[in-house]
């Protein structure tokens, strides 16, 4: 769990400064839901911004991070490769694919992430298993759930023919451990629309936990940095912030 350190001799970063404002937010928003701040988990979203930047937020005792594209992770990956280890003074930091994944690019993904939150077809789970496997490893994913109209996003359909057969799936699945479900919610909703996503979000978590009991769903990874109090209020455990902890980002030229 992230924690914004104290003042220390001198200015704070920009950075630090927007960690500690942060915090005082997710803080807030826990108490408002009769949470503890300790239900909720930081993810960083870093896509866009250099190494470095990921160094100075695990300076900061941030953790875990999220990027959106293989291969501009790929590029970063070498540099951050002894924050990745830990040491004896920090923890490890965990960086999680969140962004759309092509089933050919499985492999690469398996081999560079530390977990996949965006897992949204059976063909994905199998090239994700698969590519696991080979490297001996398990990987942890998240079902990444689409309860949007928005055709840009993605995700599984709930309510789909192939939502069910992978649920059946998937604890079959040696080299997967399932962890919970994603969303994302529509953009510029109103709050009663969002919050009503990500109160769904939960509803088939809930159910699915009962119809699928092989299956463990704690993780519901929900809420960005414009709505992540409503997805506090709708039992959020883990929300994904970006622009509120590292300001505006640019957007990325790179490959696809």
């Amino acid at each position: 769990m992230a924690r914004a350190m104290r003042k220390s001799e001198g200015a704070m970063t920009q950075l630090a400064e927007n960690l500690e404002r942060l915090e005082e937010a997710i803080a807030l928003a826990c108490r408002n839901a009769g949470r503890v701040r300790s239900d909720v988990e930081l993810m960083a979203v870093s896509k866009t911004y250099p190494a470095s930047t990921v160094a100075e937020a695990a300076s900061l005792g941030v953790t875990l991070f999220g990027e959106n594209r293989v291969q501009e992770f790929a590029a970063k990956a070498t540099d951050l490769g002894a924050l990745r280890a830990g040491s004896r003074e920090r923890n490890p930091i965990r960086v999680h694919l969140i962004g759309h994944l092509q089933s050919n690019k499985a492999a690469r993904a398996a081999e560079l992430f530390d977990a996949v939150d965006s897992l949204d077809s059976l063909r994905l789970a199998e090239r994700l298993d698969d590519a696991a496997r080979s490297r001996g490893r398990q990987l942890p994913v998240l079902i990444e759930v689409k309860l949007s109209p928005e055709e840009t996003k993605q995700g599984i359909d709930p309510e789909s023919e192939e939502a069910g057969q992978l649920l059946e799936r998937l604890p079959d699945f040696a080299n997967l451990k399932i962890d919970g479900l994603m969303t994302i919610a529509p953009w510029g909703a109103p709050d009663n629309v969002t919050r009503g996503c990500f109160r769904r979000l939960r509803e088939w978590r809930d159910r699915w936990a009962r119809e699928y009991p092989r299956l463990r769903l704690d993780v519901l990874s929900m809420g960005m940095s414009g709505d992540f109090p409503l997805a506090i209020a709708e039992g959020a455990t883990r929300i994904r912030i970006g622009t509120a902890l590292f300001g505006k980002r640019a957007p990325w030229t790179g490959p696809a």
